[in-house]
Order: C-alpha cells, then structure tokens, then sequence
C-alpha cells in the first residue's frame, strides 16, 4: 500500500497542537495537507481520534468525500463529515481530562466516493472503504491542559 504524507503548517509530527485548535482556545480544525495522493483517487478519507481517552480511543473528527486535490483549510468542513464522540457532526478538538494524548490525524485515499449517510460514525466508515484503500497516512499531535 501507497503511504501519504499527512502534515499541517500549525504544528509538526509529535509536536504540540496549538491551543487555537482545541477545547481551550477557537476549537477549530488545524490546516491540513495531504500529500503523495496516488493516481486514481476518487476520495480522501479524515479521522482524527485521541487512543489515549480514559474511556477507550475517542473520535474528534470524522470526514469523508474529500476531494483529492484539496488542502484542507482552517476552520473547514472539507467534505461530509460524520457523527463524533460527542454525537455531533463537527470537528472536536483536543481536550484531555489530564496528561498529554495522542491526536491521530489519519488519512486515506480511496478509489471510490463513499455513499453513506451523515449520521454515519468512524466504525461506518472505515466499514464502507474496506476494500477501496490506495493509500494512507497519518499526523500526529500533542496536547495537553496543564
């Protein structure tokens, strides 16, 4: 399988997520490129999600029908974007109870567009492109409240 390289101009891989992207600041999605997108890409698929939750890993944002060209700008909803963690279709941003966690930024470049309801979570997705992943790649940020 192809690799994409995922990256943002407001932070570097395993770096700090600046506070404006998260539940302590503007709570709007960080600027994202995704690079390396192979021929023959219909879609991207975007999942962010935290594995270091208390709970079990905890889904921010859930985003696909991107469009393969597009960089993904601040404060946007690129594509149709499904149910979260909090039940809602939205970006979350980071806001860990304690400690520093893992935010995944990962991104998938299929060969189809998904046909699948906006009330569809991260388990619906990732159902629905099996089987149509080209490529894939991912971005890691830091975040912590204290």
């Amino acid at each position: 399988m192809e690799r994409l390289e995922v990256r943002s101009p407001a932070f570097g891989n395993n770096e700090r997520i600046p506070k404006r992207y998260t539940c302590d600041g503007e709570d709007v999605n960080p600027p994202l490129e995704i690079l390396g997108v192979p021929e023959g890409t219909q879609s991207i698929v975007l999942i962010m999600d935290d594995p270091d939750a208390p709970g079990g890993t905890w889904d921010h944002w859930v985003v696909w029908n991107i469009s393969p060209d597009t960089k993904i700008r601040e404060n946007s909803s690129p594509g149709i974007v499904g149910v979260n963690s909090w039940g809602q279709n939205s970006y979350g941003g980071p806001c860990p109870p304690s400690g520093t966690h893992r935010y995944f930024f990962r991104a998938y470049a299929l060969d189809t567009k998904l046909d699948i309801p906006s009330s569809s979570r991260k388990r619906d997705v990732e159902e629905a492109m099996r089987g149509h992943v080209l490529a894939k790649g991912e971005l890691v940020g830091l975040y912590s409240r204290d």
